[in-house]
This record gives structure tokens, sequence and C-alpha cells, in this order.
């Protein structure tokens, strides 16, 4: 959720469940700002908070000129001092899903994951051990990048593709209708595109290229991993992820406020095929 109007926007949150200290909520808006200037970043968002056993990491995001391709991450323990993430590679990923249980809250604590291979040695099948290590400052690395490839949202339309190719936030958004938040297909990943190329030709004839270059969540695999509903009437509509269980998006409709927020242990919830 944006940096700018953080009690408002964790207020839209509050019926979830998402709560901070009056303390953390004030060090947050301070520090936010401070690292929006030091880094020079055009919109800076807290993206939510890791739960780890000794402390819990604070983490945001800055984004530069273009909102989807030009983004840094950040953590803190204190909601004052921030540090820089590692961009997080495909073998970060990789070894981040080996590791099992709850982060420690010490980013320079090192996992160790014993791996037992199957190796060919001409017809015969030798098993052998690997150890693999990753640093937990990597790990929080690639739960932050999986967790925004497969639960960060925005509605559709809030963002826009220049000719040139460069996403920015679109300032003709007015918000998503009463009747249009209700629809999964509203809402779209926050990511490059994975699917718009398998759709067919009819299907692209209906899609704007200019809004819709982004995966709706609508076809998302489990049918089912996302919960709508609607509070305070139909004047909020929140999305929950059961998938990434913390996850939560909120909606105003035929407003500009929307934002996504995650608090949980950085666990993936594998158990989603029998909870539905």
């Amino acid at each position: 959720m944006d940096a700018e109007g953080l009690h408002l926007s964790l207020d839209y949150l509050s019926g979830s469940g998402v709560i901070l200290s009056p303390e953390k909520k004030a060090a947050l808006q301070t520090s936010l700002i401070i690292l929006k200037t030091h880094y020079k970043f055009q919109r800076v968002v807290l993206w939510g908070k890791i739960l780890g056993i000794k402390d819990d990491y604070f983490i945001a995001q800055g984004a530069g000129r273009d909102e989807l391709t030009d983004r840094k991450t950040l953590y803190s323990l204190n909601c004052i001092d921030w540090h820089l993430l590692p961009p997080a590679t495909s073998a970060m990923k990789e070894k981040g899903a080996l590791v099992r249980g709850r982060l420690m809250g010490d980013p320079s604590y090192e996992y160790e994951h014993t791996d037992v291979r199957r190796v060919r040695d001409g017809d015969e099948y030798t098993e052998e051990e690997v150890t693999i290590q990753i640093k937990e400052e990597d790990r929080i690395a690639a739960v932050v990048a999986t967790i925004d490839e497969e639960a960060s949202i925005v509605p559709r339309g809030a963002y826009i593709k220049t000719p040139l190719g460069e996403v920015h936030a679109n300032r003709s958004f007015e918000g998503l209708p009463v009747t249009e938040s209700g629809k999964l297909n509203s809402y779209m990943h926050f990511r490059a595109a994975q699917k718009l190329a398998s759709k067919s030709i009819k299907e692209k004839a209906d899609l704007d290229p200019s809004i819709d270059f982004m995966d709706t969540i609508e076809d998302d695999i489990p049918k089912g991993s996302w919960s709508l509903q609607f509070e305070r009437g139909s004047g909020l509509v929140c999305l929950r992820s059961l998938l990434w269980l913390g996850l939560t998006f909120y909606h105003v409709p035929n407003t500009t406020k929307y934002g996504c927020l995650y608090i949980g242990t950085g666990e993936k919830n594998l158990d989603v095929p029998f909870m539905l």
C-alpha cells in the first residue's frame, strides 16, 4: 500500500485483523518519506511484514520511472533503518523453496538443507547427499519475489502501458464501479503477463492493449484461491489470498483508493487444494 496516507489505508484493512501499533505507524510514516528522498524513488509502498521467531521484517518497495520493472525491495527490523535486499534470482527462489519452517529474524542466519539425489553410474544408480546453504536475507528476497509474482494484484485500469513500453500509474483511473469490483476479472497480477500469449484471437479482440497487458486473477490455479468479500455495505471490497495466508487487497469502489499488504510467516499454504 502507498506510503502516503498510511493511517487511512491501514484503517481499511482493520476489518481483516491488520493492525500496527501507533509507534510503528509513526516510525513508518517518517522513515518511508526519508527513504523515498534518499533513494530518489518515484513512489514508495509498504509491502508488509514477515513474522520471524526473534524479530519481524518490515518490507517496503520503491519504484522508479517504470513501476513494473524498476522496483527495489528493502527491509527493516525497527521501522527506521532500511537495508536493500538483493534481487531474487531463479537459483535463490529454488533454494528458498527447499527450506521449511519459520524465519529466524536474523538476516545473517544461514540455513542448511540436505537433499538426496540419485546419480546414474553406468547401469546402476547411486545416492549422494547434497548440502544446500542459503542466507536468511536471500530467503526473504526469494519469498517477497514469489509473493509478488503469485499474489500481488491491482485493479484493472490502475496502470497504463505507454507506447515506449513503460508502465505508469493511470491518472485517468477513477476506480472500479461497484458491479465490476465484485468480479475477479477486474483484478490483475502486477507482473509481466504469462498467459496473454495463449489467449485466442477472439479473446484478445476484446482487450485494450494499453491497460490489459497483465493477467487477470480469474484464471488462477487452483480455482477458488481468492476470497472476495464486500464490507461496509458496498463501500469496500477485500480480496484475500488462500495461497499466501495473510495477503489482503482492498479497494474502495468509484475511488482511486486501493492497496495490498502482506502480514504472515512467509510460508506458502500448500493445503489449498484440500481446503476448497
